[in-house]
């Protein structure tokens, strides 16, 4: 009889877990960091992530996208190589998209305050 492996259900749900509990570090870090902003605007530093805290809750993001993206072309039969292999250039790719849009928002703060990010105040 042909045997299948079980899909890699709980994998898929590991990378999502990592994923969100990163992201919910990730989300207080930079919460915090606009309370520092506002209590002093005129500092260089203010807007730009910097830190270690922040760098690894934001790999670890990444790590928690990537694990789920292949566990999930794992599900639909795809070879764990193969599945990895297609998952890594997205989530690199989208990782650098986020985090260089991330930076353009924070240059924006710096120069022209809120109202420089503000969609309705251009219409």
């Amino acid at each position: 009889m042909y045997y299948l492996p079980q899909p890699p259900f709980l994998l898929s749900l590991f990378g999502l877990f990592i994923g969100i509990t990163c992201g919910s570090a990730f989300q207080a870090l930079v919460n915090q960091s606009s309370q520092n902003w506002k209590k002093n605007p005129t500092s260089q530093d203010a807007y730009t992530l910097k830190g270690a805290n922040l760098m690894v809750t934001y790999w670890g993001i990444c790590l928690g996208i990537w694990v789920f993206l292949g566990g999930g072309l794992q599900i639909f039969g795809f070879d764990p190589i193969f599945a990895y292999g297609i998952s890594l250039p997205l989530t690199i790719a989208t990782a650098a998209l986020v985090w260089t849009q991330l930076n353009q928002v924070l240059s924006l703060l710096q120069k022209g305050g809120s109202k420089a990010i503000d969609l309705d105040y251009f219409t």
